[in-house]
């Protein structure tokens, strides 16, 4: 080997080193283990295959690259043991249940949220007769007849 080669392979040794230095290692970073509880607002009862997806949030509140999706148990239940401390969007989905979306901030080595699922609302259409509903509990009114 010439000086030139061995010159430019103690550069890019030095190069890469500084550079590897210079990064953050996310295997060292604090972490938290994750225990999700998703229930049905009305009655309690566990939300089984509800999809829990995660997003990490960046400072400024955006939305990060990349994300992670679990699916809860049978008894409404999902963990995940690595999520970095540090604000996370939590979005959940279920077949039945209106979509779910919160921001929580992870701060301790162990963090549990339960989440309360609610069936949708019925829709409002503008064709439909909203004039005059009945009165919860009253039956509509009779239709006036016209004496002979």
């Amino acid at each position: 080997m010439n000086k030139w080669m061995i010159g430019a392979i103690v550069v890019l040794t030095f190069a890469s080193v500084g550079s590897a230095l210079g990064q953050k290692d996310k295997d060292n970073e604090p972490t938290s283990w994750v225990y999700f509880s998703v229930v049905k607002d009305d009655n309690g009862k566990p939300v089984r295959n509800a999809a829990i997806i995660l997003h990490a949030v960046d400072q400024k509140g955006r939305q990060e690259r990349g994300d992670m999706e679990l699916k809860t148990d049978p008894d409404g239940k999902a963990s995940f043991d690595g999520i970095p401390l540090g604000k996370i969007r939590v979005q959940i989905i279920a077949s039945g249940f209106q979509t779910y979306g919160e921001d929580y901030d992870i701060s301790k080595d162990k963090t549990e949220i339960t989440i309360k699922l609610k069936r949708p609302h019925a829709q409002y259409s503008v064709y439909d007769d909203n004039t005059n509903p009945p009165a919860k509990g009253n039956p509509p009114a009779p239709d006036s007849k016209k004496p002979n």
